[in-house]
């Protein structure tokens, strides 16, 4: 199902994508600049703290995409009032001070993640009844990890697909607080979620991390938005303890977004598989998202990095392939590892297991793909390895239905002829306007 939200387009820029988009390969000298749109992360974390928060909050910056659409439309039916300006790229949230007008409803979250995750949180910790589901892929998508920490708290929470998997049934009173642990090492975004939604609860609440954590840099966001929205839990040493004091509580900002990250990362790879320079604007050393720290990767294959005050700029070529652990920047492994098609030597990517169970298994399919450009692929638990040769062909690459992989290897084609990608729609995710701004940067 699709919802109609007022100001941002349902379905959008699909009917002008066909079902297979052609790349075509850059001629001459890459010299671009971009600003991308709002990251997808933190618009997810502001909707929905903006919701929760006493008064009037404005967003600037806000990304237009499928997932952002599905959380304003889940707000919506949960009874926030959110009006949209997209010329402005801008949001009015009117907050419901941590209890939700509508106290029953159902949600279709499509494929996000970040809405079915942080909305299990918030409502089990509200109380309600709810239900909440997704295309057949989400019923993959384990959530088991965040419905065990809730109910550890008290809330009446289940899954109705195998293996803890979506629908996700809620039929709870509001939490009074307490004690619960989460792994860490499947995914950020169930800590994220109850992270948001502590201050919920009516007395206090400690929540505790078991294990390693991955994709560390969102929780470390997460605080960070926390803070700025008048939430600031205690935080252990070793951060692996928060806890939240039962005063704590939402309170209106004005809040600009950054451009994503993540969405960066493929521009700064088409520097280092094509040469030239590529800039972009908006993000910089003092950026609150992980993923910027993808060009440090591309350093150690040989590119050259300059930093400016709100501006980063990747030179390539890259060079050499590196051995690196992406764990916490699992997000732009897809990207790295075009890039590693095109440098002497192997590459290996390491500690990113959690990446089978995102939109589509991102090592096991993302390995298939990569064998297409005819590069010696092996696979890993955790990760995989890649030894380019030195003359690759074209090829025809299935997404998936997942953004990242009809990104990430369409770069492939800014310098291999013949690269096809299939259902390029499903950019529309996270970055609708991605092939546009594509041919416009690389012109």
């Amino acid at each position: 199902a699709t919802f109609p939200i007022r100001g941002i387009l349902p379905n959008q820029n699909r009917s002008t994508l066909t079902p297979m988009q052609e790349i075509t390969p850059i001629i001459g000298i890459l010299n671009g600049t971009l600003r991308p749109p709002g990251s997808k992360s933190i618009t997810n974390r502001a909707l929905l703290m903006a919701a929760l928060a006493h008064g009037q909050t404005e967003l600037t910056g806000l990304l237009n995409s499928d997932d952002t659409r599905v959380m304003i439309e889940g707000l919506r039916i949960l009874g926030v009032s959110i009006e949209i300006n997209l010329p402005q790229q801008s949001a009015t949230i009117e907050g419901c001070g941590g209890q939700f007008p509508q106290p029953q409803a159902e949600i279709d979250v499509e494929n996000s993640g970040t809405t079915i995750r942080f909305l299990t949180a918030a409502l089990a910790m509200a109380g309600g009844h709810y239900r909440l589901d997704g295309i057949p892929r989400m019923r993959q998508r384990p959530i088991g990890p965040l419905v065990d920490a809730l109910q550890m708290l008290g809330a009446d929470v289940k899954t109705e697909s195998p293996d803890q998997c979506p629908p996700v049934i809620i039929d709870s009173p509001r939490v009074i607080g307490g004690v619960t642990r989460v792994r860490g090492d499947l995914s950020s975004q169930y800590l994220s979620g109850l992270l948001m939604a502590a201050p919920l609860a009516q007395s206090e609440v400690c929540l505790s991390v078991e294990g390693a954590l991955v994709s560390r840099p969102y929780i470390e966001m997460t605080l960070k938005m926390q803070h700025d929205f008048g939430v600031q839990p205690v935080v252990s040493s070793t951060a692996d303890q928060f806890i939240f004091d039962p005063q704590s509580a939402y309170r209106s900002t004005h809040y600009t977004i950054e451009p994503d990250a993540s969405a960066a990362s493929y521009f700064f790879a088409a520097a280092a598989i094509c040469g030239g320079r590529a800039t972009v604007l908006g993000l910089d050393r003092s950026s609150i998202q992980g993923d910027i720290r993808f060009v440090e990767c591309l350093a150690k294959m040989g590119c050259t990095v300059e930093y400016a005050d709100g501006s980063t700029t990747v030179i390539g070529p890259a060079k050499k392939g590196i051995d690196v652990d992406m764990s916490e920047i699992s997000d732009t492994v897809q990207t790295l590892t075009a890039v590693a098609l095109f440098v002497d030597g192997p590459t290996r990517v390491r500690n990113v297991a959690h990446n089978r169970i995102k939109e589509t298994d991102r090592i096991g399919n993302l390995a298939i793909e990569l064998r297409k450009f005819g590069a010696t692929v092996t696979e890993f638990d955790d990760g995989l390895a890649i030894q380019p040769v030195p003359t690759m062909s074209g090829a025809t690459i299935e997404t998936y239905n997942d953004h990242r992989m009809a990104m990430s290897l369409a770069l492939v084609g800014l310098k291999v002829p013949g690269v096809k990608i299939l259902n390029p729609a499903c950019v529309a995710k996270t970055y609708p306007q991605f092939f546009a701004d594509l041919k416009r940067f690389c012109r």
